[in-house]
């Protein structure tokens, strides 16, 4: 399977993304666009064999703060959070995010 990010932007999205974690894992990568450890995570993400859900915080900052508030995890750029059955199971944030750990997470939360 490739990589497929999907861009996502409406801050409605986030309930339909918890909607779909109660079917499978679903990844959400909040991206910067002007820093470089969320560029270097972004390389990371590419390599990553899956569906994304790409927020990239300039253009989607309602969004971003939705995940924040609704999820109680701290915004952080760049940030993975891994939902399943509508709660967080797993997040990592800038230098930790490796595609390795993310499959690995996505693994244990099928």
């Amino acid at each position: 399977m490739e990589n497929q990010f999907v861009r996502v932007t409406d801050p409605g999205a986030f309930e339909t993304l918890k909607e779909q974690s109660r079917n499978r894992a679903v990844v959400i990568f909040k991206h910067s666009t002007t820093c470089p450890a969320s560029a270097a995570a972004y390389r990371e993400m590419l390599s990553f064999e899956g569906e994304v859900a790409l927020v990239e915080v300039q253009r989607a900052r309602d969004l971003s703060r939705e995940i924040e508030r609704r999820t109680g995890v701290k915004h952080e750029s760049p940030q993975v959070i891994l939902l399943r059955n509508g709660q967080v199971v797993w997040d990592a944030s800038h230098f930790q995010i490796k595609s390795a750990a993310v499959a690995e997470a996505v693994a244990n939360n099928k």
